[in-house]
């Protein structure tokens, strides 16, 4: 009974939260639609938003996006999978190694500093056109996000935690794996959640070079042969799998992270 009854009066509390937080999203959406129609804008250069929802309502019916999204969604999955695996064990490592943090430093600074996009035709040259030098572009941007946000995690652990933990009794590696990696997971996280967001960006721009298939050739494709309304789909297209993407590394996120709200 008591079930029966938490549930309506949860869901009259986050209604007006929901209800809040979908007004800017309205309001542009609204623009959108409105701005193209009272010709304060080019409807050949913006159409509006409802056209572009049936270019994409006609594109997911005749399978051709989900091709697109298909492939895209599987680079930036494989890239970014592959620079957390990388990056989360070499920024434990690093942060936990403070000399070896010292010597290394300058040289991830240069790395993270480095634009992957300038990098492309470097990927491209050495790598060529395939999914291979796509997925590394994806690695490359991701891994540096998680590497530098993993040792800062590491480093920023709670010193009173660390001498309890050594007062208890505790060797390096307990010490490690019960206080400091437990820790760090929240600044891990973050370095993800960038990461997951970089592998969209730079995918899309890789997918402009050499590409048959993903939703940068297809907002590219589209742009070249005028078919405005596509463009702007795959635009959409691509905001929605940047946001599934990043809901996926929150849902991620709450349950490694569950220890932190029942302490």
């Amino acid at each position: 009974m008591s079930i029966v009854v938490a549930t309506p009066i949860r869901f009259a509390w986050a209604l007006p939260r929901a209800l809040r937080s979908s007004i800017a999203i309205v309001v542009f959406v609204a623009l959108w639609e409105a701005l193209p129609r009272l010709g304060w804008v080019d409807r050949t250069f913006l159409p509006p938003f409802s056209v572009v929802l049936r270019a994409l309502y006609e594109m997911a019916l005749s399978g051709e996006l989900w091709v697109h999204v298909f492939a895209s969604a599987a680079r930036a999955l494989s890239g970014f999978a592959i620079a957390v695996a990388l990056g989360v064990p070499l920024g434990l490592f690093i942060g936990w190694y403070r000399t070896l943090a010292e010597v290394l430093d300058p040289l991830l600074e240069l790395f993270r500093n480095t634009a992957p996009l300038a990098l492309l035709p470097v990927f491209v040259l050495v790598l060529g056109m395939g999914e291979t030098s796509k997925i590394s572009m994806v690695v490359y941007s991701c891994i540096w996000p998680v590497v530098l946000n993993t040792v800062s995690g590491v480093r920023h652990v709670d010193s009173l935690l660390i001498r309890s933990a050594r007062s208890m009794g505790l060797k390096p590696l307990q010490l490690f794996v019960k206080v400091v990696l437990p820790a760090s997971v929240p600044s891990v996280f973050t370095g993800i959640r960038i990461a997951g967001a970089y592998s969209i960006l730079v995918l899309i721009a890789a997918e402009m070079v050499g590409a048959k298939a993903g939703l940068g050739y297809l907002v590219n494709y589209s742009q070249f042969t005028f078919e405005i309304p596509k463009m702007y789909a795959g635009i959409v297209a691509l905001a929605l799998l940047g946001l599934a993407f990043n809901h996926g590394v929150l849902l991620a996120e709450r349950r490694l992270a569950a220890w932190k709200e029942q302490a």
